[in-house]
Protein backbone atom coordinates (compact mmCIF):
# COMPACT_ATOMS: atom_id res chain seq x y z
CA UNK A 1 0.00 0.00 0.00
CA UNK A 2 3.16 2.47 0.94
CA UNK A 3 4.39 1.87 -2.92
CA UNK A 4 0.77 2.54 -4.43
CA UNK A 5 0.64 5.60 -2.18
CA UNK A 6 4.30 6.94 -3.09
CA UNK A 7 3.96 6.08 -6.82
CA UNK A 8 0.71 8.59 -6.79
CA UNK A 9 2.05 10.51 -5.18
CA UNK A 10 4.92 11.03 -7.90
CA UNK A 11 3.14 11.41 -10.38
CA UNK A 12 1.40 14.99 -9.46
CA UNK A 13 5.35 16.24 -8.09
CA UNK A 14 6.84 18.66 -10.34
CA UNK A 15 3.44 20.85 -11.13
CA UNK A 16 4.26 24.25 -10.56
CA UNK A 17 2.92 26.67 -7.18
CA UNK A 18 0.70 28.16 -9.48
CA UNK A 19 -1.10 25.72 -11.43
CA UNK A 20 -1.16 23.66 -7.40
CA UNK A 21 -3.80 26.24 -6.69
CA UNK A 22 -5.54 27.60 -10.27
CA UNK A 23 -6.27 24.01 -11.06
CA UNK A 24 -7.89 23.19 -7.76
CA UNK A 25 -9.66 26.46 -7.82
CA UNK A 26 -11.21 25.15 -11.57
CA UNK A 27 -12.41 22.08 -10.36
CA UNK A 28 -14.09 23.59 -6.70
CA UNK A 29 -15.72 26.51 -8.56
CA UNK A 30 -17.54 24.25 -11.06
CA UNK A 31 -18.74 21.52 -8.57
CA UNK A 32 -20.05 24.66 -6.36
CA UNK A 33 -21.34 26.26 -9.34
CA UNK A 34 -23.51 22.78 -10.60
CA UNK A 35 -24.32 22.51 -7.69
CA UNK A 36 -26.09 26.20 -6.99
CA UNK A 37 -28.00 25.39 -10.76
CA UNK A 38 -28.95 21.76 -9.84
CA UNK A 39 -26.90 20.27 -12.65
CA UNK A 40 -26.93 16.97 -13.73
CA UNK A 41 -24.78 15.07 -11.34
CA UNK A 42 -23.88 12.73 -13.82
CA UNK A 43 -22.25 15.92 -15.93
CA UNK A 44 -20.67 17.51 -13.10
CA UNK A 45 -18.87 14.08 -12.41
CA UNK A 46 -17.92 13.98 -16.28
CA UNK A 47 -16.71 17.49 -16.43
CA UNK A 48 -14.15 16.88 -13.10
CA UNK A 49 -13.06 13.61 -14.23
CA UNK A 50 -12.22 15.69 -17.51
CA UNK A 51 -11.04 18.53 -16.78
CA UNK A 52 -8.31 16.17 -14.66
CA UNK A 53 -7.32 14.14 -17.26
CA UNK A 54 -7.06 16.97 -19.51
CA UNK A 55 -4.68 19.33 -16.76
CA UNK A 56 -3.06 15.41 -15.80
CA UNK A 57 -1.99 14.97 -20.00
CA UNK A 58 -1.10 18.46 -20.35
CA UNK A 59 1.67 18.18 -17.68
CA UNK A 60 2.49 14.41 -19.55
CA UNK A 61 1.66 12.29 -16.60
CA UNK A 62 0.13 8.61 -17.34
CA UNK A 63 -2.24 8.84 -14.14
CA UNK A 64 -4.29 10.94 -16.66
CA UNK A 65 -5.49 8.26 -18.52
CA UNK A 66 -7.24 6.82 -15.23
CA UNK A 67 -8.96 9.87 -14.93
CA UNK A 68 -10.08 10.03 -18.94
CA UNK A 69 -11.58 6.50 -18.52
CA UNK A 70 -13.90 7.32 -15.65
CA UNK A 71 -14.72 10.58 -17.62
CA UNK A 72 -15.09 8.82 -20.78
CA UNK A 73 -18.09 6.80 -19.29
CA UNK A 74 -19.49 9.88 -17.70
CA UNK A 75 -19.53 11.31 -20.67
CA UNK A 76 -20.20 8.89 -22.85
CA UNK A 77 -23.77 8.56 -20.95
CA UNK A 78 -24.62 12.55 -21.41
CA UNK A 79 -24.13 12.25 -25.35
CA UNK A 80 -26.65 9.55 -25.52
CA UNK A 81 -29.22 11.71 -23.24
CA UNK A 82 -28.60 14.51 -26.08
CA UNK A 83 -29.22 12.52 -29.09
CA UNK A 84 -25.43 13.10 -29.78
CA UNK A 85 -24.76 9.63 -31.31
CA UNK A 86 -21.89 10.71 -32.96
CA UNK A 87 -20.06 11.59 -29.70
CA UNK A 88 -21.33 8.68 -27.85
CA UNK A 89 -19.75 6.11 -30.72
CA UNK A 90 -16.18 8.08 -30.53
CA UNK A 91 -15.89 7.57 -26.60
CA UNK A 92 -16.98 4.07 -26.32
CA UNK A 93 -15.56 2.30 -29.33
CA UNK A 94 -12.31 4.86 -29.74
CA UNK A 95 -11.27 6.87 -26.55
CA UNK A 96 -11.97 4.21 -23.85
CA UNK A 97 -9.56 1.37 -25.18
CA UNK A 98 -7.35 3.70 -26.69
CA UNK A 99 -7.07 5.48 -23.49
CA UNK A 100 -5.63 1.77 -21.92
CA UNK A 101 -3.34 2.28 -25.19
CA UNK A 102 -2.00 4.97 -24.13
CA UNK A 103 -0.59 3.87 -20.66
CA UNK A 104 1.17 1.27 -21.67
CA UNK A 105 2.42 3.61 -24.65
CA UNK A 106 3.36 6.21 -22.27
CA UNK A 107 5.24 4.06 -19.84
CA UNK A 108 7.85 3.34 -22.76
CA UNK A 109 8.27 6.97 -23.41
CA UNK A 110 9.13 8.38 -19.74
CA UNK A 111 12.08 11.02 -19.37
CA UNK A 112 14.64 9.93 -17.44
CA UNK A 113 14.04 10.43 -13.43
CA UNK A 114 10.79 12.07 -14.43
CA UNK A 115 7.11 10.76 -14.22
CA UNK A 116 6.42 13.06 -17.29
CA UNK A 117 6.99 12.02 -21.16
CA UNK A 118 9.07 13.10 -23.62
CA UNK A 119 7.40 15.03 -26.20
CA UNK A 120 7.59 15.28 -29.92
CA UNK A 121 6.16 16.69 -33.15
CA UNK A 122 5.25 15.92 -36.31
CA UNK A 123 6.75 16.19 -39.57
CA UNK A 124 5.51 18.75 -42.27
CA UNK A 125 4.22 15.24 -44.03
CA UNK A 126 2.50 13.59 -41.48
CA UNK A 127 0.88 16.64 -40.76
CA UNK A 128 -0.65 16.76 -44.48
CA UNK A 129 -1.58 13.19 -44.47
CA UNK A 130 -3.93 13.44 -41.06
CA UNK A 131 -5.24 16.78 -41.70
CA UNK A 132 -6.61 15.43 -45.18
CA UNK A 133 -7.55 12.22 -43.90
CA UNK A 134 -9.60 13.73 -41.20
CA UNK A 135 -11.38 16.23 -43.29
CA UNK A 136 -12.73 13.22 -45.94
CA UNK A 137 -13.47 11.37 -42.76
CA UNK A 138 -15.65 14.23 -41.09
CA UNK A 139 -17.54 14.33 -45.27
CA UNK A 140 -18.33 11.02 -44.25
CA UNK A 141 -19.62 10.87 -40.78
CA UNK A 142 -21.58 13.86 -41.52
CA UNK A 143 -23.62 12.17 -44.09
CA UNK A 144 -23.98 8.88 -42.01
CA UNK A 145 -25.17 11.28 -38.90
CA UNK A 146 -27.67 12.95 -41.06
CA UNK A 147 -29.20 9.44 -42.45
CA UNK A 148 -29.37 8.59 -38.91
CA UNK A 149 -31.18 12.03 -37.78
CA UNK A 150 -28.72 12.93 -35.24
CA UNK A 151 -28.64 16.01 -33.27
CA UNK A 152 -26.29 18.81 -35.11
CA UNK A 153 -24.34 16.00 -37.66
CA UNK A 154 -22.22 18.88 -39.24
CA UNK A 155 -20.40 19.86 -35.46
CA UNK A 156 -21.09 16.41 -34.35
CA UNK A 157 -18.76 14.69 -37.37
CA UNK A 158 -16.17 17.00 -36.68
CA UNK A 159 -15.15 16.89 -33.47
CA UNK A 160 -15.84 13.37 -33.90
CA UNK A 161 -13.04 12.76 -36.33
CA UNK A 162 -11.08 15.46 -35.13
CA UNK A 163 -11.56 13.99 -31.43
CA UNK A 164 -10.05 10.70 -32.86
CA UNK A 165 -7.15 12.81 -34.85
CA UNK A 166 -6.28 14.46 -31.37
CA UNK A 167 -6.61 11.40 -29.00
CA UNK A 168 -3.96 9.30 -31.87
CA UNK A 169 -1.58 12.85 -30.86
CA UNK A 170 -1.91 12.68 -27.53
CA UNK A 171 -0.90 8.73 -27.54
CA UNK A 172 2.14 9.59 -29.82
CA UNK A 173 3.35 12.56 -27.59
CA UNK A 174 3.01 15.00 -30.20
CA UNK A 175 2.51 18.99 -29.80
CA UNK A 176 -0.16 18.88 -32.47
CA UNK A 177 -2.55 17.69 -30.20
CA UNK A 178 -3.00 20.86 -28.93
CA UNK A 179 -3.87 22.16 -32.13
CA UNK A 180 -6.77 19.76 -32.89
CA UNK A 181 -7.86 20.16 -28.95
CA UNK A 182 -8.54 24.19 -29.52
CA UNK A 183 -10.96 23.08 -32.47
CA UNK A 184 -12.31 20.36 -31.26
CA UNK A 185 -12.86 21.96 -27.84
CA UNK A 186 -14.24 25.67 -29.36
CA UNK A 187 -16.64 24.04 -31.69
CA UNK A 188 -17.52 21.57 -28.75
CA UNK A 189 -18.43 24.46 -26.61
CA UNK A 190 -20.57 25.81 -29.26
CA UNK A 191 -22.79 22.82 -29.35
CA UNK A 192 -23.17 22.50 -25.63
CA UNK A 193 -24.36 26.08 -25.35
CA UNK A 194 -26.83 25.41 -27.64
CA UNK A 195 -27.74 22.39 -25.98
CA UNK A 196 -27.76 24.04 -23.06
CA UNK A 197 -30.31 27.00 -24.12
CA UNK A 198 -32.40 23.73 -25.77
CA UNK A 199 -33.25 22.94 -22.42
CA UNK A 200 -30.67 20.06 -21.28
CA UNK A 201 -29.31 20.20 -17.81
CA UNK A 202 -26.10 20.06 -18.47
CA UNK A 203 -24.16 23.31 -17.80
CA UNK A 204 -21.16 21.48 -15.95
CA UNK A 205 -20.40 20.10 -19.50
CA UNK A 206 -20.73 24.01 -20.89
CA UNK A 207 -17.79 24.98 -18.33
CA UNK A 208 -15.68 21.39 -18.99
CA UNK A 209 -15.78 22.05 -22.74
CA UNK A 210 -14.81 25.80 -21.81
CA UNK A 211 -12.08 24.77 -19.38
CA UNK A 212 -10.30 22.59 -22.15
CA UNK A 213 -10.31 25.39 -24.60
CA UNK A 214 -8.67 27.55 -22.60
CA UNK A 215 -6.33 24.80 -21.65
CA UNK A 216 -5.70 23.78 -24.83
CA UNK A 217 -3.64 27.07 -25.76
CA UNK A 218 -2.23 27.03 -22.17
CA UNK A 219 -0.48 23.33 -22.75
CA UNK A 220 0.22 24.55 -26.05
CA UNK A 221 2.15 27.26 -25.46
CA UNK A 222 3.75 24.89 -22.35
CA UNK A 223 4.99 22.25 -25.15
CA UNK A 224 5.83 24.21 -27.48
CA UNK A 225 8.61 25.62 -24.99
CA UNK A 226 9.57 22.69 -23.91
CA UNK A 227 10.22 21.09 -27.47
CA UNK A 228 12.18 24.35 -28.29
CA UNK A 229 14.45 23.69 -24.94
CA UNK A 230 15.31 20.36 -25.94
Amino acid sequence: MNNVWKCFCNEFSGIGKYERIIFPFILLFILILSIVLKDNPIAVISAIFGISYTILAGKGRIICYFFGLAGTLCYSYISFKNGLYGNLALYMCYYFPMQIYGIFKWRNHLKKNSPEIIKVRLSNKERYIYFFSAVLLTVLLTLILFALNGKNPVPDAITSIFSILGMLFTVKRCVEQWYVWIIVNGISLIMWIQAYFDGSNCFATVLMWLVYFILAFYFLRAWKKEIRDL
